[in-house]
């Protein structure tokens, strides 16, 4: 009952284009069910492992989302099912979750994971690395993969301000990419439209910074 009230409270106060993922690392299947009784249907993986845990035991309708770092060894377990890879950060997974997407005769939606925060130990690319992976993709096209958004980690600090600058550049990259003519072909209008930023204790900061998809966690299953 207290998940499915969080549910409803987030889902109040977030505007009706902002998705919500519930992140569900280290949560029972259990767990997982309230939420899906209370209308989730999008619930986000760290770990392929437990991922491929959960998902036969969940319903058909539930989207998966891995946001986590994927090692590329790991995407053929994924590949057949996954709604949207959220943390590709390298030309190489881009390249193998393309093959792998040819393999299952499906396009694999992911978002590419841009490194915004002051902590080294998050993923990411940089500025230059994000330019250098999409010309690639415009001289060799890949079939099997739609490049539909953006998703980037703040810096975890009580430092409000410095999240919301993290926020905005990362939405500065989105709107600078989204009206470039030179990746029209690769970043459809119609499909490059996602920005996943935001998490329990920032979601509102990143809604405000213009994300439309929150990954939360805490706010939903209570602290791990």
């Amino acid at each position: 009952m207290i998940i499915a009230a969080n549910i409803r409270k987030i889902k109040q106060q977030i505007p009706k284009h902002v998705q919500l993922v519930a992140v569900s690392k280290t949560k029972p299947v259990e767990l997982l069910m309230e939420a899906y009784h209370a209308g989730q249907r999008a619930f986000g993986e760290n770990r392929v492992q437990e991922l491929l845990t959960k998902q036969p035991l969940m319903p058909d309708d539930v989207e998966w989302h891995l946001i986590g770092h994927l090692q590329t060894n790991k995407v053929k377990y994924i590949a057949p099912f996954i709604h949207l890879i959220q943390s590709v950060d390298s030309l190489k997974l881009l390249e193998t979750i393309n093959k792998e997407g040819e393999k299952n005769k499906r396009v694999i939606n992911v978002l590419l994971q841009v490194f915004i925060a002051k902590e080294e130990t998050k993923f990411g690319l940089n500025e230059d690395e994000l330019h250098e992976l999409l010309a690639f993709c415009l001289n060799k096209p890949m079939q099997h993969i739609c490049i539909c958004g953006l998703m980037g980690i703040a810096t975890n600090t009580e430092d409000k301000l410095e999240i919301i600058k993290e926020f905005n550049y990362l939405k500065s990259i989105f709107d600078n990419l989204k009206s470039n003519k030179k990746y029209e072909h690769i970043l459809s209008s119609s499909h490059f439209n996602l920005l996943s930023m935001g998490m329990s204790s920032d979601y509102d900061e990143a809604i405000n910074s213009g994300s439309n998809i929150v990954r939360v966690g805490s706010a939903i299953f209570g602290n791990r």
